[in-house]
């Protein structure tokens, strides 16, 4: 058979939701796992065998659950994906509070961005050092990889560096431009010439919130092997669920004081279809992933092949730009 990561996998998807407790911080993460299974169901049998690991890291002001389509996709094709609730969704102190002074809300996001790399790597080492295992659900520890979306992807960035056991990494639309917009997370990225780990970015060309400039800045400054594709006619919330609810949610809000830039955002009847935008992401990341963890010769050829012109036979509007 051809290889196709647009297409569902092979594999039925089982998923399951656990609490893990980290007890050097006294916070219990939410955490969702979606696995091959026998059966396409939830906490379905797991299929027996190691598979690859692929941790997903939501945007702010969201949650493990933000990309079902995706994490859903990825464990078709084999993979075992983990993604958490992030500490700002279960530690009272880096909740907001009102009545918030500027210098309190300062320190709250400061500590905020700081516990996320920690996250992740609780989270690696909860499902290596036996939580997989008592799930029955095998993991290959020395083929992990990482997938963020917005404040995800400085965090799948920011801990791939990071953290020595990540070996490839999906950034979508990710912070961490030196100039972000009013309102935007100051999100710092300091990449180490060293570590080198192969990269994909998915951004889109009308991103509102994370302009595509600074996402040219942040692959300009990425160490190679890295390769970015942009979507044509997408903003910032086609890499989630539910885009269009989510897509005019945003643009409803008051774009006033610090916000006054939401007044560029377009309809999403002038945008691409969900459909679209979730195939992009859904293939080019198991795409990525195959070829590094698994290194799928297959992969490996597209990823290296004319990939606008085989999205576009596809329906997907996309331009390459490589280093």
């Amino acid at each position: 058979m051809s290889y196709d990561p647009f297409a569902r996998g092979a594999f039925p998807v089982g998923v399951r939701t656990v609490h893990a407790r980290d007890a050097a911080r006294d916070r219990i993460f939410p955490c969702e796992i979606w696995y091959p299974a026998q059966a396409q169901m939830r906490d379905a049998r797991p299929l027996q065998g190691n598979a690859p690991l692929i941790l997903y890291s939501h945007p702010s002001a969201s949650q493990r659950s933000a990309a079902t389509f995706l994490c859903t996709h990825l464990a078709s094709h084999g993979y075992v994906v983990a993604a958490m609730d992030h500490s700002e969704l279960v530690a009272a102190e880096l909740r907001r509070r009102d009545g918030e002074s500027a210098e309190d809300r300062a320190r709250r996001i400061e500590a905020l961005v700081a516990s996320r790399v920690p996250d992740i790597r609780f989270l690696v080492d909860h499902l290596l050092c036996g939580a997989a295992i008592a799930l029955g659900i095998g993991v290959d520890a020395g083929r992990i990889g990482i997938v963020g979306h917005s404040f995800g992807g400085w965090t799948a960035l920011s801990a791939g560096r990071a953290d020595g056991r990540i070996r490839a990494i999906v950034a979508l639309a990710p912070g961490g431009a030196s100039r972000p917009r009013p309102g935007i997370l100051p999100l710092k990225l300091a990449f180490d010439a060293r570590r080198r780990i192969p990269t994909l970015y998915l951004v889109a060309e009308d991103d509102t919130s994370l302009p595509l400039a600074g996402m040219h800045e942040i692959f300009q400054r990425t160490p190679a092997p890295r390769r970015m594709v942009i979507l044509r006619r997408a903003d910032h919330c086609h890499f989630m669920d539910d885009v269009e609810r989510l897509h005019e949610a945003y643009r409803a809000v008051p774009p006033t004081g610090e916000l006054e830039w939401l007044r560029e955002m377009k309809p999403i009847g002038e945008l691409c279809s969900e459909e679209e935008a979730h195939m992009f992401v859904r293939g080019l990341t198991v795409c990525h992933f195959d070829a590094v963890l698994r290194e799928e010769g297959a992969a490996v050829g597209m990823l290296r092949g004319d990939l606008s012109a085989d999205l576009a036979r596809r329906g997907v509007h996309a331009a390459t730009h490589e280093a």
